[in-house]
This record gives C-alpha cells, sequence and structure tokens, in this order.
C-alpha cells in the first residue's frame, strides 16, 4: 500500500523545487486550501520523508573546483573494521557523499576540494591515515552534465 496520494507527491515535487516555500504559498501552487496543505506537510514530516531542508550552494563560486569519485578497497571485512572505516570517513568534510558498494570496490566516495593540490593533500594526510585501506582509485570530474537533488515523483 502506498503511503502517499498524488497530491502528496505534488506537494513533495514543489518542495524539491523549493523548499523555501510557506504553506500558503504550497497550498496556492498544488490548488489546496491552507489547513489541509498544512495537515499533509506534518503527515509527511511525521513519516520522515523529509529529512531536511537545506541550501544547495554552487561549489565553483566557493572555490570547490575539484570533484574526485573515489572507488576503496578494504584488506579485511570484518564488521568491526567497516564500522571503523565509515566512522574516520564521517571526520572528513572533503567527502560529499560515501556509499557501501558492491562489485570491485567496498566504497565510493564523492570529494569535493579547491584544487588537485588539496585533493593531493586529502589523500597523502587523510584518506592514506585510514587503517585497512588496501586500494584507492580515483576518477575526476571534467564537466558535470547533470546534478539532481530530486526524486521523480
Amino acid at each position: 500500500m502506498d503511503i502517499l496520494d498524488k497530491t502528496d507527491r505534488r506537494i513533495l515535487q514543489v518542495l524539491q523545487e523549493d523548499a523555501r516555500l510557506n504553506t500558503k504559498e504550497i497550498a496556492h501552487k498544488i490548488g489546496l486550501s491552507v489547513t489541509p496543505t498544512y495537515e499533509r506537510l506534518k503527515k509527511i514530516e511525521k513519516l520522515g520523508i523529509i529529512k531536511k531542508n537545506v541550501a544547495l550552494l554552487d561549489g565553483e563560486k566557493l572555490g570547490k573546483t575539484m570533484v574526485a569519485y573515489c572507488n576503496v578497497s578494504l584488506q579485511l571485512h570484518s564488521l568491526p573494521l567497516l564500522r571503523k572505516f565509515e566512522a574516520a570517513i564521517h571526520r572528513h568534510e572533503e567527502v560529499m557523499e560515501c556509499y557501501h558498494v558492491a562489485g570491485n570496490y567496498d566504497y565510493l566516495l564523492k570529494i569535493v576540494v579547491d584544487d588537485m593540490k588539496s585533493y593531493q593533500q586529502f589523500i597523502t594526510t587523510k584518506l592514506a591515515a585510514i587503517e585497512n585501506i588496501a586500494n584507492v582509485h580515483s576518477s575526476f570530474v571534467m564537466t558535470e552534465i547533470k546534478n539532481s537533488t530530486a526524486f521523480s515523483l
């Protein structure tokens, strides 16, 4: 059974486009009055579907021009060692995303830094300092073709 109906999905679509909108503005966009829109928003929030509201920043304008995807293999795969690696990754602000993946590598990291020198410093002083890493393979973004944060609803 689907917990969201068509109207709930329209609310979420509007919020994905602009999370700064207030309830009245959302209600107007979806053609519903304020009170039922508010109640639906509260239901959606209670269900945990909206994780948080954030501002999406332009990394280039902030000097964060180097984006690298880093595949990491671990030497050993015990649960305590996996958790230790994950805890270490959480401590590094350069790591924007981290996924435990299946395939040739164990983890996929999205690293965002100012430039190649900053990336080299991250790899040599931070990532290499994490124990149990067997292999690291980096791919560098040359041109961003698509970058979306909105789910298809």
